[in-house]
């Protein structure tokens, strides 16, 4: 369940990741669900979550015309995270009903899901 604290939905999807080897996002026929950055600007975020539950609820209004895919852990990490550093993307992580929460460079999420502590 995702809460309000978005360290700990961030902390939930690496650890779900890990474990189950899928990440989830919102697909269309003319792409993946892409928003403008909360934190930084001039920046867009690619929002994914750690479970098909998680990502589901999203697929409303500007999002309707979008259904949850999963990725794999591996495709996501050799070639999804290094194509969003190429192109200046940032990751969000597990974000709340409100599209709220953890915003992060790929390098940075790359080597947290990499981590085995």
């Amino acid at each position: 369940m995702l809460t309000a604290d978005a360290e700990a939905n961030h902390e939930l999807f690496v650890q779900r990741v890990r474990e189950t080897g899928l990440v989830w996002g919102l697909q269309s026929d003319n792409g993946w669900a892409v928003c403008e950055s909360a934190e930084y600007e001039d920046a867009v975020v690619y929002p994914f979550w750690s479970d098909e539950a998680f990502a589901r609820p999203h697929c409303v209004d500007e999002w309707s015309g979008y259904r949850a895919a999963s990725i794999p852990l591996d495709r996501f990490l050799d070639e999804w995270l290094p194509g969003m550093d190429e192109d200046d993307a940032l990751v969000g992580t597990n974000w709340d009903a409100e599209l709220t929460g953890v915003e992060l460079e790929p390098v940075d999420l790359a080597a947290q899901l990499a981590d085995e502590t």
